[in-house]
């Protein structure tokens, strides 16, 4: 294997180590907070292992910006956290947003591998990839044992292999629409689900956050989600599929504060992005037409959100850089 000491990090694998360190301090605080207030202990060890693959992935990164003679972005510290805040979310919702973790690792991480050149970040992003998996399998397997796992719809086994024959299949607009395929409930669930989820944690936000405007953000993500969550449960319906939705997504009534306001926006917005690309790959398999209007029009009003609250995080100064490209322009001004 060649030496990879003078070979210079490309913009993709500057992108990827500044967003995951980002992203795997704020875990860091989050899982911190989680298990100050934890009570079952076998929930608690899923959010521990979850903590100390963020924290060897945090030293792994820093140790990496420190040989590669770059700054340290600045993340999220202790100072984003306050782990003595009174209990905000059940420990249910704990484990259910460490599963959540695991799979949105997954996806990024996987992601990260693809677009990296040097061996030692593509073997980085590889051991992430598996630690992110290993986070989801410990936790759902924890959720089936607790009786809180929501498993999606079952349907009948299709008895012969068949191939579409008729334009009816893309129909959706009026008339007779044709039953959902097991991809479009397959994305219709988890859509759904995750919406759920999104709309608890964002009451919690709102309950938590100290600027007024962050307040109303927050408030206003929860009824987005809520509305998200209406329109996918509706499509199921009426093809007569089961929506179930967990009970244990419980928020207490503690209004102090526990996150940074900067943290609950960027988390926020990580959240939010992550919640597009899912509708994208939703667009891309749900040939019905009424489906993928749905969705098109539910990533645009995601996407205002988001900017939305990029803004806020700008205006406040919340809104860390990432690595760019020289503005040449102004290089060539002197």
């Amino acid at each position: 294997m060649a030496s990879h000491d003078n070979i210079k990090l490309t913009a993709s694998e500057l992108s990827n180590l500044f967003m995951s360190y980002l992203e795997d301090t704020l875990v860091v605080c989050v899982t911190s907070y989680f298990l100050e207030h934890v009570e079952d202990p076998d929930i608690k060890e899923c959010i521990k292992f979850s903590q100390e693959i963020a924290e060897r992935n945090v030293d792994f990164r820093r140790n990496l910006y420190k040989k590669e003679g770059l700054p340290i972005p600045v993340g999220f510290t202790e100072h984003d956290v306050n782990v003595t805040a009174p209990r905000i979310f059940s420990d249910e919702m704990m484990l259910q947003y460490t599963a959540n973790l695991g799979i949105t690792a997954m996806g990024a991480y996987s992601s990260s591998v693809a677009l990296s050149a040097r061996h030692d970040i593509r073997a980085h992003y590889t051991s992430c990839l598996h630690s992110a998996a290993e986070i989801f399998n410990r936790s759902a397997n924890m959720l089936q044992e607790k009786g809180l796992f929501i498993r999606s719809p079952y349907i009948p086994y299709p008895n012969i292999s068949e191939f579409v024959e008729k334009e009816h299949f893309l129909a959706g607009w009026m008339g007779d629409q044709r039953p959902l395929t097991s991809t479009e409930i397959s994305f219709l669930y988890l859509n759904l689900f995750r919406n759920a989820l999104g709309a608890a944690f964002l009451t919690g936000f709102a309950q938590i956050s100290e600027s007024k405007e962050v307040r109303k953000f927050m408030v206003r993500g929860s009824e987005i989600a809520k509305h998200h969550e209406a329109v996918f449960g509706k499509f199921l319906s009426e093809s007569n599929i089961p929506t179930p939705v967990s009970w244990s997504m419980s928020v207490s009534r503690s209004q102090e504060p526990v996150f940074s306001d900067k943290l609950l926006m960027f988390h926020t917005n990580a959240l939010n992005n992550v919640g597009m690309s899912f509708y994208g790959q939703s667009l891309a398999g749900s040939p019905r037409r009424d489906l993928s209007a749905a969705y098109s029009r539910l990533i645009v009003e995601i996407g205002e959100f988001v900017s939305d609250g990029t803004q806020i995080m700008i205006d406040n100064g919340w809104l860390e850089k990432p690595p760019s490209a020289p503005n040449r322009k102004e290089l060539a001004k002197g």
